[in-house]
């Protein structure tokens, strides 16, 4: 399908007239199967709570595809809930040709293989997300702007659209934003489309990442910002703003920016693919840990197992959001890795990760929230720790930091071969309940990679909080803060904080693909000042840097409390040879200014120019 880019933003999310008008331009009960409830041949697979399901390729299809549907019914609008889940599908096939096996993925849901390849459990079906309708009983403003929180792992699709309409049958669909993952997926058969044009026809969306995945034809869309990296693609068409590839096998070519936005690296300079759950031979349950690459390409299984090592569950403390915060930290401080299965953790204490090379795993989503004033994952300056599948919320007492690497003035150290590597960690201030917390994310080692963040100060939430209040209640001064040195991030999004949204004083660092809306809600220019200058770039390089490199950058503005305010710079870097931007852009989303995009230079992003982003190829000019 082809389709022209969508000339708006995110941010008008739940139908303001100028949502509508926009989008005129674009053409183009739960019933929950617990553990225990598995076969027999599951009954010596350890006990990970009610919330995780696993089936066996030995059940009927249609009681996998009810249970199922009947999650789905249940998640797909619980855009603020407490519900976690994850469904693992043992080694084997599901769905058949006249039968296929057609998940639908709701909010906080992972769905993943237990192979040790993508290609040990295949789905003959489809697994989709659609657009969500929010208005008048689910038929209207239909779009995919909050569709967040959802993960895809680890198997094999071979598409399957039987007993689907047209529309329906013409492609995979994965309309999804931020804070969703797909990875390890071997996806054969048809199209896979990252937007939804069949409900209310072509809608926004704002995702999203994909890595170690061997994909069909995509068709990106109406997808505003995207991150592929270590993949392989049969071919890719559309794009919006920014589409960052990176170590991708069959990525278009990077050719007359910005039509097409595309930015291509042959190669990702650091890269570690997410752990991963999976049964042995005798079907012991063992936790992947990939090891740390550089200067790579394509996926990481297609001549045998994923290299790295790995860890038997029983190396791992099972945790349930029951136990208590002292209970963790002494199984990790007597060397156990830790599993968090999917629910939501309050924790009144920091969990402490201080053992080189802890692994800590979330399924399903887990949460962890911080209770009086907590700094909820507090990780030592060692090297090789792995975090990867954890969502941190801010509560209502303000935390200094809620995920802290390494001591502010501590020793920073980090391996460069070893790095300590955060993957699909997210953070949310605000949203389902008031939060609040100087700093969100804080790396201070050295040697650290971000794979996939999304660090979020809430727009929108069930705290029955208007746009003034939201500003005065959830409070956060800055997304990220990165003062260590040789720092990769590789999808960093960054959205809403009250200063600087990502401030990188660490010297020798990446960015490859950043993404940052504004805050919608300062109520004057005099809430939103630096000092004698308005307002904070959504990206700062510390003053002191004297290397650091960006590919594909975004920042975007929607001063909707106040569409008078003004911001001076969208990036704001020292002027110096070593420190380098290649593809950033800024764009308005239909209030507020933005005057540059960087340092004095390129047009505002004004009200006359609404979803017409300003880009700048190269920073310095060469």
């Amino acid at each position: 399908m082809t389709t022209t880019q969508p000339p708006g933003g995110r941010a008008p999310r739940y139908g303001r007239a100028l949502l509508t008008a926009l989008l005129t331009a674009l053409l183009a009960a739960t019933v929950l199967s617990p553990l225990s409830a598995a076969p027999a041949s599951a009954s010596t697979a350890p006990d990970l709570g009610p919330n995780v399901t696993v089936f066996d390729p030995s059940m009927p299809v249609a009681d996998i595809q009810a249970t199922l549907d009947a999650a789905h019914a249940a998640q797909v609008d619980d855009e603020m809930g407490t519900n976690r889940h994850a469904y693992l599908f043992k080694p084997g096939t599901y769905g058949t040709a006249e039968q296929p096996l057609q998940i639908k993925v709701g909010y906080y849901t992972e769905i993943a293989g237990l192979g040790a390849s993508p290609t040990d459990v295949v789905i003959n079906g489809k697994v989709e997300v659609y657009n969500r309708c929010l208005a008048d009983g689910g038929t209207s403003n239909c779009l995919a702007l909050v569709n967040f929180w959802r993960t895809l792992s680890n198997l094999s699709i071979t598409i399957n659209a039987a007993g689907q309409d047209g529309c329906r049958s013409s492609a995979n669909f994965w309309a999804v934003s931020q804070a969703v993952s797909l990875r390890r997926l071997n996806v054969t058969g048809g199209t896979l489309s990252l937007m939804d044009y069949c409900t209310a026809g072509p809608q926004y969306a704002s995702g999203g990442f994909i890595a170690d995945s061997r994909l069909p034809s995509v068709t990106n869309g109406s997808q505003q910002q995207w991150l592929t990296r270590n993949s392989e693609v049969a071919g890719w068409s559309n794009g919006v703003w920014n589409q960052v590839f990176s170590g991708v096998v069959g990525a278009p070519a990077e050719t007359g920016f910005p039509s097409p936005p595309y930015t291509t690296l042959d190669t990702t300079p650091v890269s570690r693919e997410k752990p991963y759950l999976y049964t042995d031979a005798r079907g012991r349950y063992t936790v992947r840990v990939p090891a740390a690459r550089r200067d790579t390409r394509g996926v990481t299984w297609s001549d045998g197992l994923t290299p790295g090592r790995s860890v038997p569950l029983t190396d791992f403390y099972v945790a349930k959001p029951s136990d208590s915060v002292q209970d963790i930290n002494r199984q990790l401080a007597r060397g156990k890795n830790l599993l968090l299965t999917p629910g939501v953790y309050d924790v009144a204490r920091s969990i402490e990760v201080k053992r080189p090379g802890t692994v800590v795993l979330g399924l399903g989503h887990a949460t962890l929230t911080a209770a009086r004033g907590a700094v909820p994952l507090d990780v030592a300056d060692v090297p090789g720790v792995v975090v990867a599948g954890v969502t941190i919320d801010a509560g209502p007492d303000k935390s200094p930091v809620l995920l802290r690497v390494g001591k502010r003035h501590g020793q920073h150290h980090g391996s460069p071969d070893n790095p300590t590597t955060l993957s699909d960690v997210y953070f949310r201030v605000g949203g389902p309940h008031p939060g609040s917390t100087d700093v969100a994310l804080e790396v201070n080692s050295d040697h650290v990679l971000i794979d996939h963040t999304w660090v979020w100060r809430a727009d929108h939430g069930v705290e029955g909080l208007n746009d003034t209040q939201r500003w005065n209640t959830n409070l956060g001064r800055n997304g990220a803060l990165i003062n260590g040195d040789h720092v990769t991030a590789t999808g960093l999004f960054v959205e809403h904080f009250q200063q600087y949204n990502t401030i990188w004083n660490g010297d020798d660092g990446t960015t490859i693909l950043y993404q940052n809306e504004l805050p919608y809600d300062p109520p004057t220019q005099a809430d939103w000042m630096n000092g004698a200058v308005e307002g904070w770039a959504g990206y700062k390089v510390g003053d002191r840097v004297r290397r650091h490199r960006l590919y594909g950058g975004g920042v975007y503005v929607f001063n909707q409390n106040n569409p008078q305010i003004h911001t001076e710079n969208g990036f704001e870097v020292p002027r110096r040879a070593g420190v380098r931007l290649h593809h950033i852009m800024t764009v308005n989303l239909s209030a507020g200014v933005i005057d540059h995009v960087v340092n004095g230079t390129g047009d505002a992003a004004d009200t006359t120019k609404v979803g017409t982003p300003i880009y700048i190829t190269d920073y310095p000019t060469p």
